[in-house]
């Protein structure tokens, strides 16, 4: 799906939305629910990516969701991968997820990515900001490009239903309260969710009753 010129959201990772930004290099945000490598392959050449072309991976969380094909995406394309300071442990499997999430591991068995960049809010990478957005998770990280805000699991906008993500999953959700307040001062035209339609500003303003 097209959201800009230069953004799209790839459709195979529905259930965790990844997306593509073409900028100077090609970058690829998020990597979606673990199996989906082959589809997220497929879809790329479709919209005329080539594997060795993606030379970043952004991570906005440590999700499984978010990370499942972090692995095998950065051995086909060689591509770095960048996630924040706080949520590389988590990712490496050194620190435990929190709650019910720890569980998931049981479930899910995913390689990790290796040599993990880490970010510094306010940080460019490639045109990309990076925005320090903790709550649902420790190092949780929102990107924002050329007036496109990913916000990941920030909130969610399902059936134009806009939320904070659910309170079980969020690591801090007074702290995540504090993040959704601080997007919200940023100009943006988009925000683009991992779950759910992309928004215009204006709408997830009025949603959010702010």
């Amino acid at each position: 799906m097209k959201i800009t010129d230069d953004v799209y959201r790839l459709e195979s990772t529905k259930g965790a939305y990844s997306y593509v930004i073409f900028g100077a290099e090609i970058i690829l945000i998020d990597t979606g629910l673990p199996g989906r490598w082959k589809s997220i392959k497929k879809e790329l050449t479709s919209i005329g990516v080539k594997l060795k072309q993606v030379k970043h991976i952004l991570l906005t969380h440590h999700d499984i969701d978010h990370i499942g094909n972090a692995a095998i995406l950065q051995e086909l394309t060689g591509s770095d991968v960048w996630a924040s300071e706080e949520d590389i442990p988590v990712i490496y499997g050194d620190v435990e997820r929190y709650g019910f999430k720890k569980y998931l591991k049981y479930i899910f068995h995913i390689k990790k990515p290796k040599d993990i960049k880490s970010f510094t809010t306010g940080q460019v990478v490639n045109g990309i900001e990076v925005i320090l957005t903790p709550g649902h998770t420790p190092g949780h990280l929102c990107f924002i490009y050329n007036d496109v805000l990913f916000i990941g699991d920030l909130l969610e906008n399902k059936n134009g239903n806009l939320r904070p993500y659910p309170k079980a999953w969020n690591w801090n959700n007074s702290i995540m309260m504090q993040s959704i307040n601080k997007i919200c001062q940023i100009p943006f035209k988009w925000a683009c969710p991992a779950h759910g339609e992309p928004i215009e500003r204006g709408n997830l303003l009025n949603k959010l009753n702010i």
